[in-house]
């Protein structure tokens, strides 16, 4: 399968192709940070079907051969990384089926760090993602999840599952430091920095008296993010196709934002081989890195490039409606 379509810039280079071989192109030690969602593994016919495409992870006969073809995406991360440096990972545990009873969760999760064990990373850090649950019934229309279920037979409720977001370093020494000489300058999240610390914004003096970096880096650095802005997203509802699934829905920018800012420098170079509709090269070049992204699906790519092309322009006090989407009605 050769590259369908492609947008190459001095910012960014993205392409609709089958992420194996476009990563095969790239020269060795060229990444300094990678993120993103991986294709859900759908167990026994599970929730997650992306697409048609027999290239498509989410196509696999079973779990198992998931994690067969998956191992190989992982393995030319590790190769396009620099040493030291980091591979970030969202996921959520699986749910078995969506038949409302029986279900049981597969620890996906687990199973990924696993796997990036076995080709040469190592755990550094789980965030936590806190999702609310009615937020999640309404866009996931998960069976057990609703009050009439405990009403019924609490024995078969279920849960608003976490997502995590998953933090792998290569082995070997990070010869550039990711350095903040100002502090972190910009909060992405939804609850608002106290009143008190917000003069030290842009702060001039020792960095060790900056309380609004230091604000913002308590929240970052916390093991469990319940500030995530679950429709801070990019717009992705007109590249649905008849037969997408009704959970579709892109990585929130919050949590794209956060690891870009603490795990990179300004200039470097980010990969996503899922880039869905954009999210993490969008976020990437708006904070001033270099992106890769590659996708396979023609209506999700086509979305991207409407999407990344507006990253520059991007001012967050005035055009974040338009990248709001309610999932409640």
């Amino acid at each position: 399968m050769a590259v369908i379509s492609q947008v190459i810039t001095k910012k960014y280079a993205i392409y609709n192709s089958d992420c194996i071989e476009v990563m095969q192109s790239l020269p060795d030690k060229s990444v300094h940070l990678s993120i993103y969602s991986p294709p859900f593994a759908a167990a026994n016919g599970g929730l997650y079907t992306y697409s048609s495409n027999e290239r498509d992870l989410s196509n696999c006969n079973d779990y198992q051969q998931f994690f067969e073809h998956y191992e190989y995406v992982v393995r030319e991360i590790e190769r396009l990384t620099m040493p030291g440096r980091i591979s970030a990972v969202h996921c959520t545990d699986i749910p078995s089926s969506n038949t409302g009873k029986d279900d049981y969760l597969i620890d996906f999760p687990g199973d990924i760090i696993r796997l990036h064990e076995k080709c040469g990373f190592r755990m550094i850090a789980r965030h936590t993602i806190w999702k609310e649950p009615l937020w999640v019934r309404n866009r996931t229309m998960t069976k057990n999840l609703s009050h009439k279920t405990i009403v019924d037979d609490g024995v078969y409720g279920g849960v608003a599952s976490a997502d995590y977001l998953i933090v792998f370093r290569k082995k070997g020494e990070n010869k550039i430091p990711v350095v903040h000489p100002t502090g972190l300058d910009e909060y992405a999240g939804e609850s608002p920095l106290p009143a008190e610390v917000l003069k030290y914004r842009g702060w001039k003096g020792k960095q060790t008296e900056n309380r609004y970096s230091h604000n913002i880096w308590r929240r970052y650095a916390s093991s469990v993010w319940d500030d995530i802005r679950m429709n801070r997203v990019l717009p992705f509802q007109d590249c649905k196709e008849p037969d997408d699934e009704k959970h579709v829905h892109p990585l929130q920018l919050d949590i794209i934002d956060r690891i870009i800012d603490l795990r990179s420098n300004p200039g470097e170079t980010i990969l996503t081989p899922f880039m869905g509709v954009g999210s993490e090269v969008f976020s990437a070049v708006r904070k001033g890195r270099k992106a890769i992204g590659i996708e396979l699906k023609t209506s999700y790519y086509r979305q991207a490039v409407k999407n990344v092309s507006e990253a520059e322009n991007y001012k967050e006090d005035t055009q974040l409606n338009l990248f709001e989407v309610n999932h409640a009605n």
